[in-house]
């Protein structure tokens, strides 16, 4: 009887002994956090550290094994433009540091992905580092959110965290890449679906540098029949060569500004033309009173009339829409419109000194404004001013008719508080005369650049009725947290819940939207030195309606 005592004691002894060394895990962390890059996952590059896993555990005798980690997704999401996953595990023991790699997966399922690895957890600190592939072929529409992530230790014990922001990750195309077909710099993104739903794509090809006008740059214009899906090789659309028998550096045309006049299937685009400044030379402050393309910038347009597969020679329309006394007028830049009646529509912009003082002291001052064609194209007229300070706007047509022009208000450089925000203005007849909106410098943050405004009719519950769509860098202080938001009473309020951040990473932060079909939304945005595109359902963004 002793003997059989003695063995159930060193029993109960062993199973003792082995629940003590593996207790739950949970009371061996002192600090564990999941971390989120909120950012676009891109097609044919890497796409590191995008998800991160922190677990301290404290000078202790436990030791614990990681043998797999399960991401588990929320309801709708979309994993199979995914490619690959792979885990790394950073360790800091006792200020000595070290990575491996955990595991990695292929092969997606939309609702959990497991990752299965080995590792051990040592007293210190630990990071699981999340980097992602995205199938070259990936569909643009798809998308995931994180529901959370468990970590599975040796003995069934799990560690389960969660993210503290709701984020759909989203695959998107690099466009144009930085040194691409021997440029250094692609900026200022414009783009319109047409009536056979081709997407057209216009933005400044910078080849030496990232430096605006005068430089050598050309428009550049890529055309999609998928729906973005893919893209043809780029077409230089506005190239002034050596005009005046001077270099292509002194002749640069950029910033421009693409509208689709579908009454008659007609693309144009409008760009700014400068000769003779010196490439050191900044032609928003170069440019004179005067008409010549020697004293002041030019307003260039050109068309193409079989979908974007072919374009016209340059027009100049400077003689038409420009005061000789400005000293700069120019488009957009993004897009324009076409009204219900058949008006075409730039969004434009003009310098002049008319006795204001700008905030940066200078004695002249900016104003947004529209340049417009009740023709077809054939004569362009300009409107008045419609706030000083303001430079690069975009223009919608709102339900009663009136025009609305959304502007970047310069004076936002040096104010940063509850005052920030993009201008707004409407007119009702045709840039004459301008009311401020309620809106006007309170309801759309800016950190003083350029944004998109575009207007859609869309279905919901059960009627149409119009959305306006805005995308900028959601921030004051900075061009990053690129995000498209949606209005569904006229652009009085945006709520928070009809918004989806897309990139919280910082670009040069402009961006142009345009409706894919009635139910997507494509946008074309800068990082640095290069253009992204992305598609979000619209049902992303008015999530409930």
């Amino acid at each position: 009887m002793k003997r059989k005592h003695l063995g159930i004691l060193l029993f109960i002894l062993i199973i003792t002994g082995c629940t003590a060394h593996y207790e739950d895990i949970t009371q061996h962390v002192s600090q564990s956090k999941l971390d989120q890059k909120n950012i676009s996952l891109f097609m044919a590059r890497d796409n590191p550290a995008v998800i991160q896993v922190n677990v301290v555990i404290p000078d202790t005798e436990k030791r614990f094994e990681l043998h797999s980690v399960q991401i588990y997704m929320k309801e709708g999401s979309r994993t199979d433009f995914l490619e690959s996953l792979s885990i790394q595990h950073i360790k800091n023991i006792n200020g000595y540091m070290s990575e491996s790699v955990f595991g990695g997966a292929t092969g997606f399922a939309a609702e959990q992905i497991t990752v299965n690895g080995l590792s051990l957890f040592e007293p210190g600190s630990h990071t699981l580092s999340f980097n992602f592939g995205v199938k070259e072929d990936a569909l643009l529409e798809q998308s995931f959110r994180i529901e959370n992530i468990e970590l599975v230790f040796d003995h069934d014990q799990n560690l389960v965290l969660e993210p503290d922001r709701d984020f759909s990750y989203r695959p998107a195309l690099v466009l144009r890449q930085s040194g691409q077909d021997n440029c250094d710099t692609y900026r200022i993104p414009g783009l319109v679906t047409t009536n056979e739903g081709t997407l057209v794509a216009v933005y400044d090809n910078r080849y030496n540098r990232s430096k605006d006008l005068q430089e050598n740059i050309d428009i550049g214009m890529s055309r999609s029949t998928d729906g973005g899906q893919s893209w043809e090789p780029m077409r230089v659309i506005m190239d002034m060569g050596e005009w005046g028998g001077r270099p292509e550096s002194l002749n640069g045309i950029g910033d421009p500004c693409i509208l689709y006049d579908h009454n008659n299937s007609t693309l144009w685009v409008a760009a700014l033309w400068m000769s003779g400044l010196t490439p050191e030379d900044m032609l928003w402050w170069s440019s004179q009173p005067g008409m010549s393309p020697e004293e002041t910038g030019q307003f260039i347009l050109v068309k193409s009339t079989d979908d974007g597969l072919t374009w016209s020679d340059t027009i100049n329309i400077t003689e038409q829409v420009k005061d000789p006394g400005w000293q700069l007028m120019l488009q957009g830049p993004g897009r324009g419109i076409t009204m219900d009646d058949g008006t075409l529509v730039f969004p434009a912009q003009f310098k002049a000194d008319i006795g204001e003082t700008a905030i940066d002291g200078g004695q002249f001052t900016s104003h947004s404004t529209i340049v417009y064609s009740r023709d077809g194209g054939e004569t362009w007229q300009t409107g008045t001013g419609a706030r000083s300070n303001t430079t690069e706007a975009q223009v919608v047509q709102l339900t009663d008719g009136k025009l609305m022009l959304n502007m970047r208000d310069d004076r936002n450089s040096q104010v940063k508080d509850e005052s920030n925000g993009r201008a707004v203005a409407v007119t009702g007849d045709m840039g004459q005369t301008w009311t401020i909106h309620p809106s006007s410098n309170s309801s759309l943050p800016e950190p003083t650049c350029m944004a998109s405004l575009i207007a859609a009719d869309i279905v919901i519950e059960g009627e149409k009725q119009q959305v306006l769509f805005f995308s900028n860098p959601n921030n004051k202080y900075a061009r990053k947290n690129m995000t498209i938001k949606a209005s569904l009473d006229g652009g009085l309020t945006w709520p928070q819940e009809y918004q989806q951040e897309l990139n919280e990473e910082e670009g040069d932060g402009y961006s142009c939207l345009t409706m894919v079909g009635e139910d997507k939304i494509a946008i074309l945005y800068e990082g640095v030195k290069e253009l992204y595109f992305q598609l979000v359902p619209v049902g992303d963004i008015i999530a409930g309606k």
